[in-house]
């Protein structure tokens, strides 16, 4: 169990996409999800996002996994990264219940790192909220103030800018906290050999919401009504102001109405940027199945990285699986809650959710999907 040093509400109020802030023993007595041997045979697989990243002299080089082995790398200047530990590491989902007091929906990803001395990467800008937190070792981070910084050699399309006076400047040991916002510098630097776990939250940008709309407009037949007007302006080649905002009337119209946007925005935002490692079963799980397993003791999980939203004040009862729609009887809200809001159920709990037909329907469903699955 991961619980954290510190008051959540007081945090958000502060600091949640305010500012940065260092917190030492955010999590005291912090044990490591996992050992660096088994991070690196993890990013040995083909299905991990990993890359290394090997610090240079004023520059950095890029090797995407996966890797055969490391002795190519030496004992200093490089970390290895992989992504998404949470889809492939059970145990990650301890670390991720203490964040939840951030909604499911703005979680992107467990990212986890191993560091030798001098790895690292240079000065740079995220466009997303970060937790990091340190596990054996110690590594150097100072973070700037938002601003405006060149680009590191003048290259518009890199992330590394040249440089910031740091307003956060420490050493960060076991357990200690730094939480970034999106758009403040920052750079850290590898002390001794070091692990360290990065939880990012993204929520999505105007154009991704635009893209999503027209699409789900157009898989929909919807939003077929057309600009009118009532007056026509004296030059031919002109585009009044009236017309102007009239169009874009249209399309405050349409944001304005939830049938065109709740399921859109359940399908967008339940789906994972990285690959899912989705257990589909051997033969369909039956009915008959499920009570067998229970009977023998058997444990229900979520897979990881997994998740299930609901839209409040919804049109139907239903929940958004990974761009999925599964709806529901409104009379197992409570269960569809629980099956919401936790990652994995006891035998006696997960006895006790199949004793409705319905949300063993449901239920059912989730497991023939690969999306749950029993477990000793």
């Amino acid at each position: 169990m991961y619980t954290l040093n510190f008051d959540p509400a007081e945090f958000l109020s502060q600091y949640w996409q305010k500012k940065p802030i260092l917190i030492k023993n955010a999590f005291p007595q912090f044990e490591d999800i996992i050992s660096a041997d088994e991070l690196a045979g993890l990013a040995f697989e083909d299905a991990v996002a990993s890359r290394v990243v090997v610090t240079k002299t004023n520059d950095w080089q890029i090797i995407e996994g996966p890797f055969e082995e490391y002795e190519q790398f030496g004992d200093s200047n490089w970390q290895l990264l992989v992504q998404a530990l949470n889809h492939w590491h059970p145990d990650s989902n301890k670390l991720i219940n203490a964040f939840r007091f951030i909604p499911d929906w703005r979680f992107d990803d467990l990212m986890v790192s191993f560091a030798t001395p001098g790895g690292g990467v240079g000065a740079h800008i995220d466009n997303y909220d970060v937790f990091i937190i340190q596990g054996e070792g110690q590594r150097h981070w100072t973070v700037g103030d938002k601003g405006h910084y060149a680009p590191k050699n003048n290259d518009p399309t890199t992330p590394l800018i040249e440089g910031f006076e740091p307003i956060i400047d420490a050493v960060l040991e076991k357990g200690d906290l730094l939480y970034i916002p999106p758009g403040y510098p920052h750079q850290g630097q590898t002390l001794t050999l070091a692990m360290s776990y990065s939880i990012g939250f993204r929520a999505p940008s105007q154009q991704e919401l635009f893209s999503e709309l027209a699409d789900s407009l157009i898989d929909n037949n919807s939003g077929l009504k057309r600009f009118t007007s009532s007056n026509e302006p004296k030059l031919a080649s002109q585009i009044s102001t009236s017309h102007q905002q009239d169009m874009m009337a249209l399309i405050t119209e349409l944001a304005a109405n939830p049938d065109n946007y709740q399921a859109m925005l359940g399908k967008m935002l339940s789906q994972n940027r990285f690959e899912l490692d989705i257990c589909e079963p051997e033969e369909p799980y039956s009915a008959e199945d499920i009570t067998d397993y229970l009977s023998q003791g058997a444990l229900l999980y979520r897979i990881g990285g997994l998740k299930l939203l609901r839209v409040e004040a919804d049109s139907e009862s239903r929940i958004f699986v990974n761009g999925e729609v599964f709806n529901y009887p409104a009379h197992i809200e409570a269960d569809i809650n629980k099956l919401c809001e936790n990652f994995s159920f006891n035998n006696q709990q997960a006895v006790s959710l199949m004793q409705t037909a319905e949300t063993q329907k449901v239920i059912l469903e989730l497991l023939n999907r690969g999306y749950f699955y029993f477990a000793e």
